[in-house]
C-alpha cells in the first residue's frame, strides 16, 4: 500500500498540472449565434436574445357609430391616414378589421413598451376621438419580427392604402 505522502505528492502533481492546463485554456466561448442572426436587424426590432419584445393589443370596439354620410366618411380618411403616420414613426406594427363579434371592430399592434404610451397614441385616432370606437389595452410580449411587418407590407401592396 503506498504511503500517504507519495499519494499527497501525486494528487498535488496532478492538480497542479489541470490548474497550468486550465490557465492557458481559453474560457468557454459565449454560445455562437446562428448562422442566419441579423444583429442589426434584431436590433432594429428592438429584439431581446431570444428575438421577442413588449408591444401593447389594441382592441377597437364599436361605440356610438356615426350615420352614413360625409363626416364618417371623414373620420375614417382620418383614421386610415392616423394609421400610416403612427407607422411610419415605427409605433404601429400590425393593424387590421375584425368580425364585428361582439363589438369588435380592430386591432392595432403598437410597438410600444406600456399601455400609458399606447393610449396617449390611441387618443390621436379620429375613431377614438368622435366616439365611433373605444380601445381596450393589454401588454403583449411577442417576436419582435411583428415589428418590421409595415416596413415588409409596403414591398407586397400592390395599392397601398
Amino acid at each position: 500500500m503506498p504511503k500517504l505522502p507519495a499519494i499527497l505528492s501525486c494528487l498535488t502533481l496532478a492538480l497542479t498540472s489541470l490548474g497550468a492546463s486550465a490557465q492557458s485554456a481559453p474560457a468557454t466561448p459565449a454560445a455562437a449565434a446562428p448562422a442566419n442572426y441579423d444583429a442589426a436587424l434584431a436590433k432594429k426590432a428592438g429584439a431581446n436574445e431570444n428575438g421577442m419584445r413588449k408591444f401593447v393589443l389594441v382592441i377597437l370596439k364599436t361605440h356610438k357609430p356615426l350615420p352614413a354620410g360625409a363626416q364618417r366618411d371623414e373620420m375614417f380618411k382620418g383614421h386610415f391616414a392616423n394609421m400610416k403616420r403612427l407607422a411610419a414613426e415605427g409605433k404601429l406594427a400590425l393593424a387590421g378589421p375584425l368580425d364585428g363579434v361582439e363589438g369588435r371592430r380592430g386591432i392595432f399592434v403598437l410597438a410600444v413598451e406600456d399601455v400609458e404610451e399606447a393610449r396617449k397614441l390611441v387618443a390621436t385616432d379620429p375613431v377614438i376621438i368622435q366616439g365611433e370606437m373605444t380601445a381596450d389595452f393589454h401588454r403583449f410580449f411577442a417576436s419582435a419580427a411583428v415589428s418590421l411587418i409595415p416596413g415588409l407590407h409596403e414591398k407586397i401592396a400592390l395599392k397601398p392604402f
